[in-house]
């Protein structure tokens, strides 16, 4: 299958990020939305700016984007045609705050299935890539987990959104001492892009919407990782809907946590 040129896709977030986002960090208004999220303004001119250069450069597939209504969102699936999935700022919250940690996460859907994943921090700059069956990119550098090894004998980096948990799982996790040290970042893009890179080392999500995974859980597969939902199915089932994740790029720890979380097998 041909895909999108991704140079020229790297080049168009990463300028549009630096444009769109950098300028206003920080100091950002925000209101809420209906569902209690933020919104700033950058995340608004963020998304019209990259419909209007996908559309341009690329006019054969539709756009699926965060800041739309959840009819215009479904109204893409339904047709059940090929789509860019965009989160213009994940990571919303972090960025009115002033917090480092943010990323614009885009995905390119064909027949359901995720082809393509672009991940982009422009605070480090710093730019995950991943076509479907071609391996996992940090910048221009291949993520070679073969050079990760195992994770026995280190302690044990967990990420994880207690909030999003059921509730007796988050309590499990919070009394029983099982790794070293539990992060939360606060953006879902970043945390598969860090997982891919090695930087954490299980990662353990109640809920994220389409956009917060479509890219990220496609870098991961890439990267050699191993990901999956609390109801025991693949993370991406190519439909509109909130998923749950369990996730690490050590196959002995992710068998580990898996039979610890005691997901159910039917």
């Amino acid at each position: 299958m041909s895909f999108p040129d991704l140079e020229k896709l790297k080049l168009l977030v990463k300028v549009a990020a630096k444009e769109e986002l950098l300028k206003d960090f920080g100091h950002s208004e925000f209101e809420y939305k209906e569902d209690g999220s933020v919104v700033t303004p950058a995340d608004l001119a963020m998304q019209n700016r990259l419909e209007k250069e996908l559309k341009h450069h690329w006019p054969m597939y539709e756009i699926l984007g965060e800041e739309m209504s959840d009819d215009e969102q479904q109204s893409v699936i339904d047709k059940g045609c090929a789509y860019w999935c965009i989160d213009p700022l994940d990571g919303t919250s972090n960025y009115a705050a002033g917090l480092p940690f943010f990323a614009v996460s885009i995905a390119l859907i064909v027949d359901k299935q995720q082809q393509l994943g672009l991940i982009y921090d422009p605070v480090r700059d710093e730019m995950f890539s991943a076509i479907k069956g071609q391996g996992a990119y940090l910048n221009d550098e291949l993520m070679d987990h073969e050079q990760l090894k195992s994770t026995e004998g280190k302690p044990i980096i967990a990420e994880i959104d207690l909030k999003r948990l059921p509730e007796k799982l988050a309590i499990k996790l919070v009394t029983e001492s099982i790794f070293a040290s539990q992060r939360n970042i606060g953006s879902s893009a970043i945390d598969w892009c860090w997982m891919s890179a090695g930087r954490f080392d299980i990662y353990l999500h109640g809920g994220q919407k389409l956009w917060d995974y479509a890219a990220g859980s496609l870098i991961f597969r890439e990267a050699g990782g191993h990901s999956i939902s609390l109801d025991n199915e693949e993370v991406f089932r190519g439909q509109l809907e909130i998923r749950s994740a369990l996730a690490c790029y050590d196959k002995n720890l992710f068998d580990y946590w898996y039979q610890w979380i005691d997901i159910p097998t039917e």
